[in-house]
């Protein structure tokens, strides 16, 4: 089958491929129609490495995805053939410690999509467990399907953020985790969320959304802003989202008295924090690590229409145009959010 090959760091190609895959009893085929162009893609493609996963044999790129369901094993029967579906692209050992406890992203096992030497979704096909493959509601668009994978990362720091009813968030950027962990933190109970970057463009798009307020950090007044929504006593919640170290450092700067800072930003390396002002206001710091249970309820919320990701979409390419959407991605307009790819 045809397939978005990543031979090493600035070379991809579409290839025909073979892939030693079969369908399992407790696995589905699906024929894939949307793959969103992640950050952790385009790195690759950059780099050729992210940290300690580093690409050493050619690689399949993508791991946000929708698509059409073609077969099914015999154990499978929350899904047909014909239907819509999504797919959670992290697969556990389900007898791991982690597993069983609920928290399966830290399972040290995990195979995810398109992280070495894991192939990821940008082919025709893949055959995928049933138990990580979810129904599209009817209402739910196939691009929207596909960005289930990012916006669960924010919802799975909405959670962890612990946010009650009528709280005020700050997100510190507005790339596209960002933007959807402001959406998620709105959608679990907060009344305002500040969302604050250096690009204008990127703000735009975040200030279209009822309840966001967006913050250029350089030329305009966020802690002005903060003060103006809070009544002076800080964000409820900080979630760090940009990776960046002047952010961390200064992440108590914003935060009330009490607040919990939720980091999910990765920086390239160690990044350093004033641990003395964080302590003075007793601040609770949580980290993420990707997402666990939070496909279903995600789904449910975009198919209520309390998350739309249709306007954070700025480009779509057909599969045919691959390398110019990642050539695109690569650049970093400011203006954009999200690419994705068709792949019919």
């Amino acid at each position: 089958m045809k397939a978005l090959v990543l031979a090493e760091a600035g070379k991809i190609a579409i290839e025909n491929r073979e892939f030693d895959e079969v369908l399992g009893d407790n696995d589905v085929k699906i024929k894939i129609h949307s793959v969103g162009i992640c950050g952790s893609d385009v790195h690759y493609y950059q780099h050729g490495r992210i940290g300690p996963f580093v690409v050493k044999a050619p690689m399949v790129l993508g791991h946000e995805a929708s698509g059409v369901v073609l077969a099914t094993g015999k154990n499978v029967s929350h899904v047909k053939p014909g239907d819509r579906v999504c797919m959670e692209p992290g697969i556990p050992d389900l007898n791991s410690a982690q597993s069983r406890a609920g928290i399966y992203n830290l399972d040290p096992a995990v195979r995810f999509w398109a992280t070495p030497p894991v192939h990821g979704c940008l082919r025709e096909s893949v055959i995928h467990p049933g138990a990580f493959t979810f129904k599209l509601p009817d209402n739910v668009s196939f691009a929207e399907g596909a960005m289930v994978e990012p916006l669960a990362i924010g919802m799975h720091a909405a959670t962890k953020a612990g946010i009650k009813p009528g709280d005020i968030a700050l997100v510190i950027g507005a790339g596209p985790i960002g933007v959807v962990t402001a959406l998620a933190a709105l959608a679990g109970g907060c009344s305002d969320v500040i969302i604050c970057d250096l690009f204008d463009e990127k703000l735009a798009v975040a200030a279209e959304y009822p309840g966001l307020h967006a913050v250029n950090i350089k030329t305009g007044d966020l802690a002005g802003k903060v003060a103006a929504l809070t009544s002076g006593n800080g964000a409820d919640v900080v979630f760090e989202c940009s990776g960046a170290k002047p952010a961390i450092a200064t992440l108590a700067e914003h935060a009330a008295p009490g607040a919990t800072a939720v980091l999910v930003g990765m920086p390239v390396d160690a990044a350093p924090m004033d641990i003395v002002a964080a302590q003075a206001k007793e601040i609770t710091f949580k980290t993420i690590f990707r997402y666990a249970n939070m496909y279903p309820r995600t789904l449910r919320l975009l198919s209520s229409g309390k998350l739309r990701v249709q306007p954070l979409i700025s480009q779509t390419y057909k599969f045919a145009d691959s390398v110019a959407a990642f050539e695109r991605a690569a650049a970093g307009n400011a203006s954009d959010i999200k690419i994705m790819l068709e792949m019919e």
